[in-house]
């Protein structure tokens, strides 16, 4: 348990660096690839919800202090990504071969929305047409970063044998 807490914390710090020194600049027809979602959302998939949040939130917030941004804006948009995403592994999810490729999707066009409206709700600058342009080239470049890195992350962290969980349905 606590090597692969360990392991983790190693394999997302790479992350972070790779992420503000080199990714952060390219842009391929307005988009931009995100590697630090994709591996948030690859932890998440791979440990579950309170892995991928916990993860989510140390990378956000090392990020956001690496740049100088607002404190916490990532940090809050990668936890409630990891928690999601890893919801979604420990219910339905995690034996399946499209997981990673249907989560990154979703969860990049989510991530892009959800940056947008927290990002006017602080009252900064919000170029709405900018990230609506961007958005499918940002989802392809994230998907393309997905099967590797997700290949990488599962090599790492070793998936451990699950006890299936019972998901009840109300009413």
């Amino acid at each position: 348990m606590l090597a692969d807490i360990a392991k983790a914390a190693v394999l997302l710090f790479f992350v972070v660096v790779i992420h503000l020194s080199i990714m952060a600049n390219v842009d391929v027809l307005g988009g931009h690839p995100n590697l630090l979602l994709v591996t948030v959302v690859s932890v998440a998939l791979l440990r579950g919800a309170v892995y991928g949040a916990v993860a989510g939130f140390s990378v956000g917030l090392l990020a956001d202090t690496g740049v100088f941004g607002t404190p916490g804006f990532t940090a809050l948009l990668l936890a409630l990504a990891g928690y999601w995403v890893g919801r979604y592994g420990e219910t339905t999810g995690r034996d399946r071969a499209h997981a990673p490729l249907l989560s990154i999707a979703v969860v990049t066009v989510l991530y892009q929305v959800a940056a947008l409206v927290l990002r006017f709700m602080l009252g900064e600058h919000a170029p709405g047409a900018q990230v609506f342009d961007g958005l499918v080239p940002t989802v392809v470049l994230n998907l393309i970063l997905t099967l590797p890195v997700y290949a990488g992350t599962r090599r790492i962290l070793r998936p451990r044998e699950w006890v299936p969980r019972e998901v009840r349905l109300l009413g």
